[in-house]
């Protein structure tokens, strides 16, 4: 009801008001007019500025933001970022990962030169993205493109899990390499199958709450015989094939069955407006196990 209503008036979200001070990833931010020439380092925030419509404020994007296909990609990394290559591009707003390497020092650098920079931390729940949406709309003066936009994702999340068979109470692996690490139902990506009433194995995995990336044993995937087995690792190669070679692993139901799902490169890594593209198809490879 309450996304409804904000769908129904956009158009009366308050236009920002320079300078504003925002905190955002555990810092302060001072953006002192609204930013034309916003480098953003984050392939997720990169989707988020072009859905709530500040594209043409984007003086360039790291070398991992290839969506939408007409960003301005650079040279500059998104883990590992060169002081010296942004400050070459002169921009007005730097968009920064806390998870990048030297994230605070890089940070540091650049404020001390008059740069304001956005330290963006990753979401762990769907409240989070909604929050990071609105923060970088306000930020760039594109309210309305936010209120769209949440209201818009939030709308198809709940009809894509209101279609879903809940009940089911499906076991699920979600494999982000070879060697077995995968995510629980602690991380924002574990969130999305707990949504679909999914049982993640990695949950019961010894020290598994820890970090929320356990890495699991042979033995033990064997034993917890998931139904599904969804690939973070496709993009590197690994295959529903070479998945059902692996020693002992078709007594695995979800090699039994056919039902191992190779993700695309770069949906479920991402919680911008394709998060949306990835709850479609948790959802529809669900509904096919019986």
């Amino acid at each position: 009801i309450v996304f409804a209503s904000v769908l129904a008036s956009p158009a009366q979200a308050a236009a920002t008001k320079y300078p504003i001070t925002v905190k955002f990833g555990g810092y302060t931010t001072t953006i002192a007019k609204k930013p034309t020439k916003i480098i953003s380092l984050s392939p997720s925030a990169t989707e988020i500025l072009y859905a709530v419509g500040a594209g043409s404020q984007i003086l360039a994007v790291d070398n991992l933001s290839n969506y939408p296909a007409n960003a301005p990609v650079s040279e500059i990394s998104a883990f590992e970022p060169s002081v010296e290559a942004i400050l070459a591009k002169k921009p007005d707003l730097v968009l920064l990962s806390i998870d990048s390497t030297k994230a605070p020092q890089i940070r540091n650098a650049l404020v001390k030169l008059g740069i304001p920079v956005l330290m963006e931390k990753a979401p762990a729940t769907l409240k989070d993205v909604y929050a990071e949406n609105t923060l970088l709309a306000r930020v760039t003066d594109r309210q309305a493109g936010a209120v769209k936009l949440n209201a818009s994702m939030a709308k198809s999340i709940k009809d894509i899990l209101a279609k879903a068979k809940k009940s089911s109470k499906i076991r699920i692996f979600h494999e982000l390499d070879d060697t077995y690490y995968s995510v629980t139902s602690n991380t924002f990506i574990g969130k999305v199958y707990k949504d679909f009433g999914a049982v993640n194995i990695a949950d019961a995995a010894a020290g598994a709450d820890n970090s929320g990336y356990p890495q699991l044993s042979a033995e033990y995937l064997l034993k917890s015989d998931p139904q599904v087995i969804f690939l973070a690792d496709a993009q590197y190669g690994v295959t529903a094939d070479s998945v059902s070679k692996r020693a002992g692993w078709s007594q695995i139901s979800a090699v039994k069955n056919k039902k191992i799902v190779e993700l695309p490169a770069d949906v479920p890594s991402r919680w911008g407006p394709r998060l949306v593209d990835f709850y479609k198809l948790i959802g529809a490879s669900l509904a096919k196990v019986s």
